[in-house]
C-alpha cells in the first residue's frame, strides 16, 4: 500500500473517533436539557441530513480539487461544531454542522482510495479502512461513554463556560476532549498528499449539477452489479443507523445499563464488524462478493435473540456475532459497488451517489423509529419490525440476483 493510504488512515481513525464521540456526548446533553426521548433520533437524521441535500455538490468539489484539502475544510467544519455547542447551541444544530463537514468528507476519503490503488487491491484496502473505522468507533464510542461519566462531570464542574441559554453543562470536559480530538484530525489533514487525479471541469450550476447527479443515479442503479451493492449496502446502513440507537435503549431498558455503560455494550459490537473486516479482506474476492447475500439474511434472523436475551455476557457474545457477521458481509460489497462506480462514473462522484442513497436509506428508518419512539411504540415491536425488515429485504436482494446471475465476467472487462 502507498504511504498516503496510511496517511489516510491516520486522519480517519480520528475524524471517525470524534465523530462517533461526539453522538454519545450530544445524546446527554439532550438528556441533560430535559428534552423527549424522540430527539435521540433527531440527533442522528441531523448528522446525516446533508449527505443527502449537498450530494449533487460533494462529488464534483472533490473531483474538482485535491482530496486532502476538501478533508482538511471538512474536519474544521467539526471543530466549528464542537465549539458552538461548548458554548450553548442546541446540540442538535451542533451535530447538524459536524453532519456538514462529514458530508463533504465522505466522498473525499472514499474516492482517494480508488484514485490510489488498483481494482485487485480494493477489497483488501476496504478491510484495511474498515478495520481503522470500526476500531475508531468502537474507541469513540467508548469514549463517548467515559466522557458523559459521573468521573467527567465531577472534572467539569471547576469550569465556567458562556453559554448563549445562559445554562451551565457538566459536559464541559467531554467537549473540550471532543475540540482536541477534531483538532488532530484538521491538523493531520495537511499530510494527505494530492493523488494526481484530475477530471473534466463541468458546469458548477446547481440547476445542471442536480440533473447531471440524476443521470449519475441512473447510471449506478441500472448497472446489475453496481444497483445489486448498492441495494445490499442502502438496506443495511439504514437499519443499522437505528439499531445503534435500539441497541442503546435495549441495554438501558432490558439490561439496566446506564448511558455510559449502554455506548461500551455498543462498542462491542464494532469488534465484530473489525474480525470479519479482516476475515473478507483476507479471503474473499472482489468477484465473489455477490456470493455472500444469504449472510445478510441470517443477520436479519439474529436481530430478533436480542429480546430473549438478558445478561451482559450474552448480549456481548450476540452482538460479537452480528457485527463479524456484518462485516464479512458488508466489506465486500461495499468494495463492488466501489469498483462499479469508479469505472461507471468518476471517483468523488460514484462515492456521493453511493452516499446519497445510503444516508437517503438511513433518513427514512430514523424517522420511521423516531415517529414510532413518539408514539411510545414498545422496544419488542420495534426490534422485531426491523429484523423483519433485514430479513425479508435481503431475501428479496437474494431472489433478485438469482434471476439475473450476474456473470463475474463483469468484474474482469470492466
Amino acid at each position: 500500500m502507498p504511504r498516503n493510504f496510511y496517511f489516510l488512515l491516520t486522519v480517519q481513525f480520528f475524524s471517525t473517533l470524534a465523530d462517533n464521540a461526539f453522538l454519545i456526548v450530544a445524546i446527554a446533553r439532550v438528556f441533560e436539557l430535559a428534552a423527549a426521548d424522540w430527539m435521540i433520533p433527531i440527533l442522528k437524521l441531523s448528522f446525516i441530513m446533508f449527505y443527502v441535500l449537498l450530494a449533487p455538490f460533494v462529488g464534483p468539489l472533490a473531483d474538482a480539487v485535491p482530496k486532502g484539502r476538501v478533508m482538511l475544510i471538512a474536519n474544521f467544519l467539526k471543530v466549528c461544531a464542537v465549539i458552538l455547542m461548548l458554548v450553548g447551541l442546541d446540540p442538535v444544530v451542533a451535530i447538524g454542522i459536524a453532519g456538514l463537514g462529514a458530508a463533504m468528507y465522505a466522498p473525499a476519503k472514499y474516492g482517494l482510495i480508488t484514485e490510489m490503488l488498483h481494482a485487485n487491491d480494493l477489497v483488501k484496502a476496504n478491510g484495511f479502512f474498515e478495520g481503522t473505522t470500526v476500531c475508531a468507533v468502537i474507541l469513540g464510542t467508548v469514549l463517548g461513554g467515559l466522557l458523559v461519566s459521573p468521573l467527567m462531570n465531577q472534572l467539569s464542574v471547576p469550569f465556567t463556560i458562556w453559554h448563549m441559554d445562559n445554562m451551565t453543562t457538566s459536559l464541559t470536559v467531554g467537549m473540550l476532549s471532543l475540540l482536541v480530538l477534531n483538532g488532530i484530525a484538521t491538523l493531520l489533514s495537511f499530510s494527505i498528499a494530492d493523488s494526481g487525479a484530475r477530471y473534466p471541469r463541468h458546469s458548477i450550476h446547481p440547476i445542471l449539477l442536480c440533473q447531471q447527479f440524476y443521470k449519475e443515479n441512473l447510471t449506478l442503479w441500472r448497472d446489475s452489479l453496481g444497483g445489486l451493492s448498492m441495494l445490499v449496502t442502502t438496506l443495511l446502513w439504514g437499519v443499522g443507523a437505528t439499531l445503534q440507537l435500539i441497541v442503546l435503549r435495549w441495554a438501558n431498558e432490558f439490561l439496566g445499563l446506564p448511558l455510559e455503560q449502554a455506548a461500551y455494550l455498543q462498542g462491542i459490537t464494532a469488534v465484530g464488524v473489525i474480525a470479519g473486516a479482516i476475515m473478507a479482506s483476507r479471503f474473499v474476492t472482489l468477484a465473489e462478493a455477490a456470493s455472500l447475500l444469504p449472510l445478510g439474511i441470517v443477520i436479519g434472523l439474529l436481530i430478533p435473540v436480542m429480546l430473549a436475551v438478558n445478561s451482559v455476557l450474552l448480549a456481548s457474545i450476540l452482538l460479537i456475532t452480528v457485527g463479524a457477521l456484518a462485516g464479512y458481509f458488508v466489506v465486500p460489497m461495499n468494495a463492488l459497488l466501489q469498483h462499479r462506480g469508479c469505472n461507471l462514473l468518476t471517483a468523488g462522484r460514484s462515492i456521493a451517489v453511493q452516499g446519497f442513497n445510503e444516508n437517503a436509506g438511513m433518513l427514512v428508518m430514523l424517522a420511521i423509529y423516531a415517529a414510532a419512539t413518539s408514539t411510545e411504540v414498545s422496544l419488542d415491536t420495534l426490534i422485531w419490525c426491523f429484523a423483519a425488515i433485514v430479513t425479508l429485504g435481503m431475501a428479496a436482494i437474494y431472489l433478485m440476483q438469482q434471476r439475473m446471475r450476474a456473470p463475474n465476467g463483469l468484474l474482469e472487462n470492466s
